[in-house]
């Protein structure tokens, strides 16, 4: 697929380890010219743990917003070089000390293409055994609880789940069948 707007040169403007910020100057198919803010950010996973009908979530502070808002477990790697599914075992894990015994990919969505690259996995995990969580330091005050499907359906419902992934990961899980 050709690009319908034509990038004529690019900066970066901002760079941490977690995300580079490049502004590009650019040129639509009409001939005018203008700029494209692009944050890049890796890929990431978001994992529904799932077991009678329990799908946990975890709360944490999230900074940008101010507030603690309960969302299903989710995150990425500095390294893009693991699996999409490695990273899914891995993050619920290390955030709910869940071990999935089966995890499924049920797709792939870009988290806010107008501006950003970086889009996430869906994964649905069942057949659970509890281990310990491994919590990182960005991770301090994070808690877990199962909640019924029923029950986060109306979270998200009456707004107490504001967390756009975790609203677009239950959807598609409930269109495919698999809650």
């Amino acid at each position: 697929m050709s690009a319908e707007i034509k990038t004529l040169g690019s900066k970066t403007v901002y760079a941490n380890r977690w995300m580079t910020v490049r502004e590009d100057a650019i040129e639509r198919p009409s001939g005018h010219t203008g700029i494209y803010g692009v944050v890049e950010k890796a890929d990431f996973a978001v994992i529904a743990a799932v077991q009678d009908r329990q799908m946990y979530l975890v709360e944490q502070y999230r900074y940008p917003v101010a507030g603690r808002y309960w969302e299903l477990p989710q995150g990425s790697w500095e390294s893009s070089a693991i699996a999409p599914a490695a990273l899914a075992a891995a993050e619920l894990r290390e955030e709910t000390g869940l071990i999935a015994n089966d995890i499924r990919h049920v797709g792939h969505l870009f988290l806010a293409y107008g501006y950003s690259t970086q889009g996430y996995d869906i994964f649905f995990a069942t057949d659970l055994t509890q281990s310990s969580a491994q919590i990182e330091p960005e991770e301090h005050g994070l808690v877990t609880q199962p909640f019924t499907v029923d029950d986060v359906e109306q979270m998200i419902l009456a707004g107490q789940i504001k967390d756009a992934t975790t609203v677009a990961a239950f959807g598609l899980l409930k269109m495919k069948g698999l809650i």
